[in-house]
């Protein structure tokens, strides 16, 4: 009965009974979020090793901030503001970016053109910078403007422009290949 309440309920309102200690709201939110985050960090960063763990330290730390929690904004742009941070954080502590991963994921076989055109789509996004990668991300996940703007820190313009930038980088990039 507990689970189908909880799967009634919002998000916001699940986090604040996780709040007051009722630990299956939170197995209901990890539940609901945890595909989706990791999809996201996997985009970014696109080892599985290290994505484990950051999506972890994201579930982390929505524990660890669980008592200061306020639903001032919408539990999801929360969430990825957590694992944004940690994958902010990640890159600070890599001398390079993705070129230097281990781990990237290898060309596929000739005839294989669907898997070839998402790997070629996927290096291009990895290659933008990680702002504009961000961005684009985030949206590819359904986040409006605003709620980017939450997520990443910035101004609102301040997204439209990496959105506008990292499409146009992608579009030279890409061009034919589309």
């Amino acid at each position: 009965m507990r689970q189908l309440i909880h799967r009634l309920q919002s998000d916001e309102a699940l986090m604040l009974a996780y709040q007051r200690g009722d630990v299956a709201a939170f197995d209901s939110l990890y539940r609901r979020h945890k595909d989706g985050l990791f999809a996201f960090l996997y985009r970014s960063c696109p080892r599985q090793a290290v994505v484990e763990e950051l999506a972890q330290e994201a579930w982390e730390g929505v524990v660890d901030a669980a008592a200061r929690y306020q639903p001032d904004a919408r539990f999801r742009t929360w969430l990825y503001r957590i694992a944004h941070n940690r994958l902010v954080d990640f890159w600070r502590r890599r001398d390079n970016r993705m070129d230097n991963l281990e781990g990237v994921p290898e060309p596929v076989a000739p005839g294989d053109d669907a898997t070839q055109l998402q790997r070629t789509v996927m290096s291009a996004v990895a290659a933008l910078p990680g702002e504009q990668r961000d961005a684009l991300l985030l949206q590819e996940q359904g986040f409006s403007l605003g709620d980017i703007a939450a997520i990443t820190g910035a101004e609102r313009e301040t997204v439209k422009s990496r959105l506008r930038y990292a499409r146009r980088q992608l579009r030279e990039r890409l061009g034919d290949e589309l």
